[in-house]
């Protein structure tokens, strides 16, 4: 349900301080902005609350309670929640004065001006082109909230950038920010983020909010940038659930404490659960010790998963981490709405910088990454195994024949032998099309290259048919 909550007369008509007589009245917050600009934002707080409760036309479900009307709920919103709605209020205005304080509020008279993007353009006219494109290189993972009233121009800044900069990855850029990972040569990464954070909307970015590994531009096989509805795929409206509820961040040295405690102290363990948000290839190859690791395929699955398994978080402290960060922003507001952890924690940069912090910490086993290089390796763990014969292995590689783009663990030994396919469906794809090749040249020799371009998009096989899209986990 898209609902625009500026425009919502029935909530901003609504006194939110004064719904119930016995609300608990609290002091004002030490802001700067005026009474009407208050005023207005504890509105759309108190409506974005109200609505992150919804789970019916006319049906909203806050502490253990169902409520049909919606004079009911706002009333005990505002009896039950003054609190979290006077918290969120003011980090919204601390939102907004940094914003302008940054120069953001700039923003709405440059993007529309295509010349403009001259002024976030590193001047290179005196570096040789094949410096750009020559030497030792590496991969950029980043992301970053902010508003952007028009993202179609900042699309075509990033374009621009990259391709000037001979860069190559995927770059998503919306409403809510922008989203990416890049990979070029050290000198091109560089002034990839010097120009980042030369634009209005980046300003308040820091260098150390650019993840960075080992690589470069064959890391990916084109460069992809597009405007979408959300920076990380969810699937939820980023107007009902934002990324500002999100949970408490830690940082990789208070993270590594609580997961120490959770495996030294039974008290912990009872109470606490560690939540991988991302999708299983992703944790099977590399996992936080006794974590909770969902059977996803994608991360648009996991608000479903969060729904259909609440008694696993009800009254519990929750620990969640995934790759750069991104995915438990939003995956944290998520499960807060449902109201139901006693805390919800997450791990500030992700696993990666993690494990620039703590290599043989307690994360163990192979970073899976987004590009053709598939994992990267911190410590000499291997957790997985080969589908085929069972032996340690966690070197990802893409189904063959070429039918499907499912992921496949099959050592050399088993690849040699022809085993390289994700299913038993595949596998009878693959030696018919071998049989087919040898009848008709004798001196064919099949391939097992990953690399392979015939391959759909789709994921067309039994795997993905039988597998239950949202597991139920005890």
């Amino acid at each position: 349900m898209d609902t625009d909550f500026a425009t919502d007369h029935l909530l901003l008509s609504l006194d939110v301080e004064k719904l119930a007589a016995d609300a608990v009245m609290h002091d004002k917050p030490d802001i700067t902005a005026p009474r009407r600009a208050y005023t207005h934002t504890k509105k759309r707080a108190f409506a974005e609350f109200v609505e992150c409760r919804r789970n019916g036309p006319l049906s909203w479900r806050c502490c253990g309670q169902t409520f049909i009307e919606p004079a009911v709920v706002h009333k005990h919103v505002a009896r039950a929640h003054s609190v979290e709605i006077e918290r969120r209020t003011s980090e919204a205005l601390d939102r907004q004065l940094n914003l302008e304080k940054s120069g953001i509020a700039a923003e709405h008279q440059t993007e529309d001006e295509p010349e403009d993007m001259n002024a976030w353009m590193p001047d290179i006219s005196h570096i040789p082109a094949e410096q750009l494109m020559e030497g030792d290189g590496e991969v950029l993972l980043y992301y970053c909230y902010c508003e952007l009233t028009h993202p179609e121009p900042v699309c075509v800044w990033q374009r621009e950038l990259c391709q000037m900069l001979h860069l190559t990855g995927k770059v998503r850029v919306a409403t809510e920010g922008i989203n990416g990972t890049v990979g070029g040569s050290l000198l091109g990464t560089r002034l990839y983020i010097r120009a980042m954070m030369s634009h209005p909307a980046f300003k308040h970015m820091s260098d150390d909010d650019f993840k960075r590994s080992e690589g470069g531009a064959h890391c990916f096989p084109e460069l992809r940038v597009g405007v979408y509805r959300e920076i990380v795929p969810m699937g939820v409206d980023p107007n009902v659930i934002s990324h500002t509820l999100a949970g408490t961040h830690l940082d990789p040295e208070e993270f590594h404490r609580e997961v120490q405690t959770l495996l030294t102290d039974e008290e912990a363990a009872r109470d606490t659960v560690l939540l991988d948000c991302r999708n299983f290839y992703e944790s099977r190859i590399g996992q936080f010790s006794s974590c909770l690791a969902p059977d996803i395929r994608k991360f648009s699955y996991f608000p479903d998963y969060v729904d259909q398994n609440l008694d696993l978080f009800r009254n519990k402290r929750v620990l969640m981490y995934c790759t750069g960060g991104i995915r438990c922003e939003r995956g944290s507001a998520y499960l807060r709405s449902k109201d139901v952890c006693k805390e919800v924690l997450q791990l500030q940069g992700g696993i990666h910088k993690y494990l620039e912090h703590f290599p043989d910490g307690f994360y163990r086993g192979k970073l899976f990454v987004f590009d053709e290089r598939y994992a990267l390796a911190f410590n000499d763990d291997v957790i997985s195994v080969c589908r085929y014969c069972g032996a340690p292995w966690d070197q990802y590689a893409l189904c063959w024949p070429p039918v499907c783009c499912q992921l496949v663990l099959s050592c050399g030994s088993c690849r040699e032998r022809g085993h390289t396919a994700c299913c038993p469906t595949c596998q009878r794809k693959r030696e018919a099309r071998t049989h087919t090749s040898h009848t008709h040249s004798p001196d064919a020799t099949h391939s097992t290259h990953s690399s392979d371009t015939t391959h759909t998009h789709r994921e067309e096989c039994e795997c993905t048919d039988t597998r239950p899209r949202i597991p139920k986990d005890s």
